[in-house]
């Protein structure tokens, strides 16, 4: 069943775009598979994609502060977590999967020039 639905995905996205509604987000996510989606401390929703036919990793979150989103990501794997990194400007965002207690937890870690600014414990959704 999963491998049918990636195979409708191009079909379906075209189909939306031919119908006239703006479809760049559309096309941006149909190749995109979500692998680690969070719910952090102070509101912030977390999610990291990868993309199906580059691998390119995707950072987005949600908050009350507003949404971001960012390309081009980098992951490493320990044996207990893994990190994903991200990083838009002098910004960085890290996105724990996992922690030393618990893998249905994770961590956001937010840095501008290399000082921590902000860290949000994570659940797993």
């Amino acid at each position: 069943m999963k491998s049918l639905l990636k195979l409708l995905r191009l079909p379906i996205a075209v189909s939306i775009c031919l119908s006239g509604i703006p479809c760049r987000l559309v096309l941006a996510d149909s190749t995109a598979d979500l692998i680690l989606n969070l719910h952090c401390q102070g509101g912030y929703n977390v999610q990291v994609w990868k993309n199906g036919s580059t691998g390119g990793l995707m950072y987005r979150s949600q908050s009350s502060s507003g949404n971001m989103k960012i390309e081009r990501g980098t992951k490493q794997a320990t044996e207990v977590v893994t990190v994903y990194k991200f990083r838009n400007g002098t910004y960085q965002y890290w996105v724990w999967d996992g922690t030393l207690d618990s893998p249905n937890r994770g961590t956001l870690e937010a840095y501008r020039n290399d000082r921590i600014l902000m860290k949000r414990q994570c659940q797993k959704i």
